[in-house]
């Protein structure tokens, strides 16, 4: 099958509205949390969240198109362009029904459902705005990168929770592998924080405890409590290897395997012996023909959450034996917070970007953990090493697991 690689990168994040920013705060230990400002949190017991700050939608666009867009859409516009500026892929070069766009979102416009329906109750249906729907829904991340950057090939919205990116990317992989596209654009964006959005993740006690911005996400902590809710978006162009050397292309890292799978258990929690995690992680090692042992590095799903980072643990020694206690394991969540549909995508980025720099960030804010978690976590500091391969988890509710491969480039 054809080889595929990574030739352009972008990022939205709660510390960075670049991939060059989102870097330097990764290698720094910034964190993005703070207090929500959306809107009111009086009555809410949560009131942190990891927010993308300074972000202006006509940086990115023209503010009629701006304007026609929900904010998960602007941000997987503004993704798009600065992955597609450094790929230096032109569009009228290339046939334009082989150039595609994976982009997922786990949710789509809860704001726009939130005001709408408060329109429909106080003033009746005849008020609600007639472009709701395509504001509002899931696909139209993908649709609108598609129309703004003239990508006439195949067209996905993967929706699988929190492995909406990671799924994306595996994707949008599997497309250009069989030979169905030269190019895609994949990844995952999400814009959540809102009061239902907060609200519901509440209820669910699936949200972190703490209103501390320096406790509240702690993945693999024993004091762990929760997930922080974080936005953005994260955006990678994907080629086939002849496609991008014939034009010269920056060559950035290789995706070599991609493992997917279901738990088939519970509607929230993965399952407790890790199983199906570990399958996808297997999976996607045998898919790049890869051994255990040639692993050096895992950006963890790392959600913070008790069940979470206790049966990822497990998936990890299940998938690797006696070799897990030699990997480096960290959750880049503890900087940014969860972003639902876009964690996997921003992850991935997160991935290629410490290879490239031979750095593992630290998992920020990790004290002790308590005896099962008996893992490498990269706790305190992060730490300069070269490796050939990350693989990424993303486990999404439901029971979706996926995992990609990726490795440093070389001819």
């Amino acid at each position: 099958m054809k080889r595929v690689v990574v030739t352009g990168m972008g990022a939205i994040t709660p510390i960075g509205l670049n991939t060059e920013e989102y870097w330097e705060s990764l290698k720094s230990g910034k964190t993005g949390f703070g207090e929500i400002t959306q809107f009111d949190t009086a009555d809410f017991k949560v009131k942190v969240a990891a927010s993308v700050k300074g972000f202006q939608g006509k940086d990115y666009m023209d503010p009629k198109s701006a304007r026609r867009m929900e904010l998960f859409c602007q941000y997987a516009v503004a993704a798009a362009k600065e992955a597609m500026e450094q790929s230096g892929i032109q569009m009228e070069q290339e046939d334009p029904y082989r150039v595609g766009c994976a982009i997922g979102s786990g949710v789509g416009s809860l704001q726009a459902m939130e005001r709408e329906h408060k329109k429909l109750l106080e003033k009746g249906p005849g008020r609600i705005n007639p472009l709701l729907v395509p504001l509002m829904i899931t696909n139209m991340a993908a649709g609108n990168v598609s129309i703004q950057y003239g990508l006439k090939g195949k067209s996905l919205n993967v929706v699988t929770a929190c492995a909406t990116g990671t799924h994306s990317i595996g994707e949008a992989f599997r497309t250009i592998q069989m030979g169905d596209a030269d190019a895609m654009l994949a990844g995952g964006t999400e814009s959540s924080i809102t009061p239902i959005g907060i609200g519901g993740f509440t209820a669910l006690t699936a949200l972190s405890s703490s209103n501390d911005p320096a406790r509240c996400s702690i993945p693999f902590d024993k004091d762990r409590s929760g997930f922080v809710m974080g936005e953005g978006a994260g955006v990678v162009v994907l080629e086939e290897l002849e496609h991008a050397k014939a034009r010269g292309a920056n060559i950035l890292a290789e995706v070599v395997g991609y493992g997917a799978t279901s738990d088939a258990y519970h509607i929230t929690s993965p399952a407790e012996d890790g199983m199906g995690a570990a399958m996808a992680m297997m999976n996607a090692m045998k898919d790049a023909g890869v051994s255990a042992e040639e692993v050096e590095y895992i950006n963890a799903h790392g959600t913070s959450t008790h069940h979470n980072d206790l049966f990822e643990t497990r998936a990890i020694k299940q998938a690797f034996g006696k070799h897990a206690y030699q990997l480096k394991i960290n959750s880049t969540k503890s900087m940014i917070g969860h972003l639902l549909g876009a964690a996997g995508a921003v992850e991935a980025i997160a991935c290629i970007l410490q290879m490239n720099h031979s750095y593992i960030h630290a998992t920020v804010g990790l004290q002790e953990s308590e005896e099962e978690l008996d893992l490498d976590y990269m706790k305190g500091q992060g730490a300069e090493k070269e490796f050939q391969y990350a693989l990424t988890n993303s486990l999404g509710f439901g029971g979706h697991n996926a995992s990609l491969l990726l490795k440093k480039y070389q001819a």
